[in-house]
């Protein structure tokens, strides 16, 4: 395209956005979510109106929530393809700063566009604007700037020549993604300038697959040639690399089993005669006891965070990373394989040969049968069922699902005793953000149309942010939300408990209240248009999920279930200790307890870092 076109810096910016593709021919930011206030209405909203189907626009019921959309979205989409998220200065924009922070920790791709203050600063300060006394270049919008991979202040129309590809590459490369904020003077928005026609030619963004460094990779499968017990740990890295079969052929060929990170968990599905399940704190008997006899653990793309280390007391043999990201290859003292994790699997395969070290797989057997006798459901009586009975029903009801959650008990009971089929495991636990359930499970289904989700949620988690379900209703987007109702915060009352604390705060019996609060979920939900029904037990349970497949809108299932025990409970082998600083003094035995064992755990934490 030759000579210029004379827009808006918001109509340039979502033209570009519109012309900006995958290797497939689909655009890679999808579209827009957006909620309009006085710092991106008249710009941005203007532009996202004039586009139209270009580049499509949802409106959503908070700015973090449909942010957490768009990030479910792109976890869905393995990172091929992402959302943006545009909101108004202040209150919309800091909104978003938590959904920014979920972003980072899990290397998601998301835009977040925010409205921002006048560049030319005449009529300041301006409503919601956030005044620094000794900084006049500051606005609330800088609060993005450590939880974001690229963050630019838009303060002149040109400069989005250089900071779209900037976002975009981010959003793109391997190693580097995660989110990107572009803060948007509102005036800035509304300015026109004389843009380049060729700036608004189609560009295929291409994902790169580095290749190991050749000494790197003779060292590493030297390595493993050399050990008797590798066991892998398999990571999300696994996933957005699209190496799940380079991983099954790679364990195949040379009998070393997998373990699984909670972002790695269905890259094998559960079948797999290898896969050994969890890792770490919320870890399989099977998995955490090939971990500690292990001479060589193997990472691919994990960044070896607490809970998969068991808080870096589990792993005693020589570790090994192989992840795209030199930052997260080099933890924990590990050699480093530097590459893309489908590419260093196929190098390590054709490097080894036909080497093969021998695999018992009686344990990961005995650990398959105690779970599924652990999910089955109760006798008949009045007991209320336990997380993990819930699981057992949602397991039977939809084996093929893809289950998903975020926060509380459930991420750990369904890492632990979720077996999937292969792609059927969606969990956001890396900044573990109570909220995210209900908006990542519409993000999810909107990324993966063709398979049932089911959404585990408590009521803590749905109490903190459940409005997209009213999005979703409004859309016609139809998955499953199981509710499970145990009156509080069960699972930080039990590690409150388990640190030597007293019962404090989290369930609503222990909380300074004058009346204990009865809320029903399913009128609430109901009130936003979902399907919404209260299930009598597990058998109830299960019908109801096989009935909610023929709506196309949202389902509710509220059940009742005890906040003990903790879903691991009576599974001998089952879990990994945690590290939870317990107060050094305290007034009663049980706090002194706790502290004992804390000392005592700690002493086998590794140093190295």
């Amino acid at each position: 395209m030759s000579g210029t076109v004379r827009l808006t810096a918001a109509q340039a910016m979502v033209r570009w956005l519109s012309v900006q593709m995958t290797e497939e021919g689909e655009r890679f930011v999808e579209g827009c979510w957006a909620i309009f206030g006085h710092g991106n209405v008249a710009g941005i909203g203007e532009a996202l109106h004039g586009i139209g189907t270009a580049f499509p626009t949802w409106r959503g019921q908070n700015e973090q929530t449909m942010a957490h959309a768009a990030i479910a979205y792109a976890k869905g989409k393995a990172r091929r393809r992402a959302q943006a998220v545009t909101s108004s200065i202040g209150p919309g924009a800091t909104n978003m700063v938590t959904a920014a922070a979920l972003a980072h920790v899990n290397r998601l791709p998301v835009l977040f566009i925010a409205g921002d203050v006048f560049a030319s600063r005449r009529p300041d300060p301006v409503l919601q604007q956030v005044e620094d006394f000794g900084d006049g270049t500051v606005s609330a919008n800088d609060c993005f700037r450590p939880v974001v991979r690229y963050f630019d202040r838009i303060q002149r129309p040109e400069q989005l020549l250089s900071a779209l590809p900037r976002a975009l590459r981010v959003m793109t490369d391997p190693a580097d993604c995660g989110p990107v904020c572009l803060a948007f003077c509102q005036d800035v928005q509304a300015e026109a300038f004389d843009w380049p026609g060729a700036f608004f030619a189609e560009r295929v963004w291409k994902i790169r697959r580095p290749e190991p460094d050749a000494a790197e990779l003779a060292e590493v499968a030297a390595l493993i040639r050399a050990a008797k017990a590798p066991v892998i740990v398999a990571g999300g890295g696994v996933i957005y690399s699209g190496a799940e079969a380079a991983l099954a052929e790679f364990a195949n060929r040379h009998g070393i089993p997998v373990a699984e990170t909670q972002a790695g968990k269905s890259a094998l599905a559960q079948s797999h005669a290898l896969n050994l399940g969890a890792s770490g704190v919320d870890g399989s008997a099977a998995a955490n006891a090939a971990l500690a006899a292990a001479d060589l653990v193997i990472g691919v793309g994990t960044r070896l965070q607490d809970f998969t280390t068991g808080s870096r007391t589990l792993f005693s043999g020589r570790l090994v990373s192989i992840n795209v990201q030199p930052y997260d290859a080099a933890k924990h003292g590990a050699v480093s394989l530097v590459a893309d994790a489908r590419v260093a699997l196929e190098r390590l395969t054709a490097a080894l040969g036909d080497h093969r070290t021998a695999f018992d797989g009686a344990a990961r057997a005995e650990w398959l049968a105690a779970v599924d006798a652990h999910c089955a459901a109760p006798a008949e009586g009045n007991a209320l069922p336990t997380d993990a009975q819930v699981i057992g029903a949602v397991q039977r009801a939809a084996p093929e699902a893809i289950a998903m959650c975020a926060a509380g008990t459930m991420p750990g009971a369904l890492k632990l005793l979720w077996q999937p089929a292969q792609g059927g495991y969606h969990m956001e636990y890396g900044y573990s953000c109570m909220g995210y359930e209900i908006a990542g499970a519409l993000g999810l289904k909107l990324a993966r149309p063709e398979r049932e989700v089911i959404c585990f949620v408590g009521d803590g988690s749905y109490m903190m942010a459940n409005s997209e379900l009213a999005t979703a209703v409004m859309r016609r987007v139809p998955f499953t939300v199981v509710l499970t109702d145990n009156r509080g915060y069960g699972c930080i009352n039990r590690l409150q408990a388990g640190t030597g604390g007293a019962a404090f705060n989290n369930m609503y019996a222990d909380c300074a209240v004058e009346a204990q609060p009865q809320i029903d979920y399913v009128a609430h939900a109901a009130s936003m248009g979902a399907h919404a029904v209260k299930a009598g037990g597990i058998a109830d349970l299960e019908a109801e999920i096989a009935a909610a497949r023929s709506r196309d809108i949202p389902t509710v299932i509220v059940i009742d279930t005890t906040a003990a025990p903790g879903p691991g409970d009576g599974l001998t082998g089952a879990g990994h200790w945690w590290d939870v600083a317990v107060p050094e003094v305290g007034d009663t035995d049980r706090l002194r307890t706790a502290y004992a064992r804390y000392i005592e755990n700690s002493r086998n934490q590794a140093t190295v870092n």
